[in-house]
């Protein structure tokens, strides 16, 4: 029995031998901080009861990541403070702060320093912004904010490459790493590399309104990608696209086009150094031209001398307003200006330039525009435009000239398109839905601010409660009074403009009578004996629509609209102002100007027994 004994105790030794002898090796094989906890984690005696604690619901990596929150914060570090990294992930629901959009959307722009240049583009978006409905001079009501420093182009090699910019932003008071801010940009990085992300300051939680944005750096739901457009593109009102909409049949004199620069070597080259192998000098017109930059010659190839000849032969514009089609390809930058000019010409542009994420393509449907290519598939480019039937170039071209018409025609649609896409992100209830926007008049002719308040609504009464007495006539003077030939009364006593006058003087509710000359004829020295006050104002610029400025002289609500060549009786002024005082949120009138076709003349006249309708308003 005694023996037995030994070969358990034996056995023990034996086991804690070679356990000393594994512990030994690793300890010799491995460094000695294998075997450590990061420095981080050593927590004071409390702090394990919490990680204890949290175990069973977190992994040891958010044990980690909470400690050290919690020890930022403890240290006077703000949350908001974060590393760049942590905003490459924004989206509304993370980075922006709707509580500043609640009552309004409007936007807020920060005084420019003189010291800090500006570019002319630059200055005619913030020239756009705070002449726009959207701009408000106080910060306290803004729900976005446009820095004065132009960010526009940010290529280090550029004369508008503005420098310092991370120290400005620490200083612009709102700031807030950028919460709540939009900030516009056109060109990133330099030669040779063209780095999207090289803006030379940290974007943070602003959104960032940026042409030629690729996939791989877009922030869905949170950037926007804007069109690549030229600093003389047309600052406000409308350049209306070239495309005729209802051309039929769709084809033109060449199938597809394109004409630009090559680039011999670097980023872009690839695509543009290869579509030379589709011109065909008939109806597939592909030219480039080496001719490009400083050193061109020094770095130009066999291919150049032939490339630049063959591209003087063809005009620019020209081939944009005769081709069907108009290649798009990237260039150094993913945007391209041909873009836009192609959509405004009316020539359907085949996009060739991969993980571009297009303009305002969070709203624009680009299928129903444009067609997609791929830069590895170029060669194969002509099959695919050649089957594309008639009916369907018809509708693409009809879609490129609704868009550019909408949202492009100007750096004001561009701007207020920017501004409408976060609009609809932030005011939910609102939201339009892709149709609208793709059809006419488009989402920016709608306008959101209806009034769910009565007291929003300027013409607004309860029946006639609280409305001022008797009316204001109005009659607008633009061709004179016929067969004026002196100044005596007797010889123009029986005008339209005169018995006019009469009629409205003998009216139980008129207040005043105000004629707008707009004519060119010398206004009478006599005018009919009335009982109310005549005001002669001669018209300030020459628009039928000065009848309807207001003007001082208007003392009442109610204003009845009149013009020269018409006549109204007494009773038909009275019977219109009584029925205007029970609607008086509404306009109210008579007959409309009557038109005829006039075959000998090739246009429409205008009938002389009906003119501008007279109403009240």
């Amino acid at each position: 029995m005694g023996r037995r004994r030994k070969y358990p105790l034996i056995s023990l030794v034996l086991l804690t031998f070679i356990l000393g002898l594994t512990l030994l090796s690793l300890w010799i094989l491995f460094p000695k901080d294998y075997f450590r906890l990061p420095e981080a984690t050593k927590l004071r005696d409390k702090e394990w009861d919490y990680m204890l604690h949290s175990l069973s619901y977190l992994s040891i990596e958010d044990v980690q990541q909470n400690y050290e929150k919690e020890k930022l914060l403890k240290d006077g570090h703000n949350e908001n403070q974060r590393p760049e990294e942590d905003f490459i992930h924004c989206q509304m629901e993370t980075c922006f702060n709707f509580n500043r959009c609640r009552d309004n959307f409007k936007v807020y722009v920060y005084s420019v320093e003189s010291a800090v240049p500006t570019s002319p583009t630059y200055e005619k978006i913030l020239n756009v912004i705070t002449s726009s409905p959207y701009y408000t001079k106080d910060p306290g009501q803004a729900c976005l904010f446009v820095l004065s420093i132009d960010t526009l182009d940010r290529d280090e090699l550029s004369r508008d490459f503005v420098r310092n910019v991370p120290s400005r932003l620490q200083k612009a008071p709102f700031w807030n790493n950028g919460e709540n801010h939009i900030i516009f940009n056109l060109y990133a990085g330099t030669w040779p590399l063209y780095n999207e992300t090289e803006l030379g300051f940290k974007v943070g939680k602003a959104i960032l309104a940026k042409a030629s944005m690729s996939v791989e750096h877009f922030r869905p739901n949170f950037d926007i990608s804007l069109p690549l457009f030229h600093g003389t593109h047309v600052e406000k009102g409308e350049d209306l696209g070239l495309g005729v909409s209802n051309e039929f049949p769709s084809y033109k004199q060449h199938l597809i086009s394109f004409k630009g620069k090559r680039y011999v070597y670097g980023i872009g080259s690839e695509t543009r150094n290869s579509v030379y192998h589709l011109h065909n000098k008939k109806d597939v017109i592909m030219v480039t031209t080496c001719k490009h930059g400083k050193n061109w010659k020094e770095m130009k190839d066999d291919r150049c001398d032939t490339d630049n000849a063959e591209y003087e032969k063809y005009d620019y514009e020209t081939l944009l307003l005769n081709s069907t089609f108009c290649l798009v390809p990237r260039g150094r930058r993913v945007g391209s200006f041909r873009f836009l000019e192609a959509l405004k010409a009316g020539c359907i542009p085949v996009l060739v330039a991969n993980g571009w994420i297009l303009p305002f393509s969070e709203v624009i449907d680009w299928k129903a525009a444009t067609i997609m290519g791929d830069e590895r598939t170029l060669l194969q480019t002509l099959d695919v435009v050649r089957s594309i039937s008639n009916l369907e170039i018809f509708t693409l071209r009809q879609q490129t000239q609704v868009i550019w018409n909408q949202y492009l025609a100007s750096m004001e649609k561009i701007i207020y398109t920017t501004f409408e896409i976060i609009r609809d992100r932030v005011e939910r209830h609102t939201w339009r839905d892709k149709n609208l926007w793709n059809s006419v008049p488009g989402a920016l002719s709608f306008d959101l601010d209806y009034a769910d308040d009565i007291k929003r609504f300027p013409f607004h009464h309860d029946g006639d409660v609280g409305l001022l007495p008797n009316f204001t006539a109005v009659i607008y003077v633009e061709s004179g009074i016929n067969g004026l030939k002196s100044s005596t009364l007797g010889s123009y006593s029986n005008s339209l403009l005169f018995r006019q006058v009469r009629n409205a003087a003998k009216s139980q509710y008129i207040s005043k009578i105000l004629i707008i000359w707009d004519s060119l004829r010398p206004i009478p020295k006599v005018w009919p004996d009335v009982k109310v006050p005549l005001t002669i104002k001669r018209s300030s610029s020459k628009s039928v629509s000065q009848r309807f400025v207001t003007s001082d002289e208007i003392e009442t609500d109610a204003v009845l609209s009149l013009d020269e060549k018409e006549l109204l009786s007494t009773d038909e002024m009275d019977f219109a102002y009584s029925v205007w005082r029970s609607f008086p949120d509404r306009i109210v009138g008579y007959s409309t100007r009557s038109h005829y076709w006039d075959e000998k003349k090739v246009t429409f006249n205008e009938g002389q027994q009906l003119m501008d309708p007279p109403t009240f308003s």
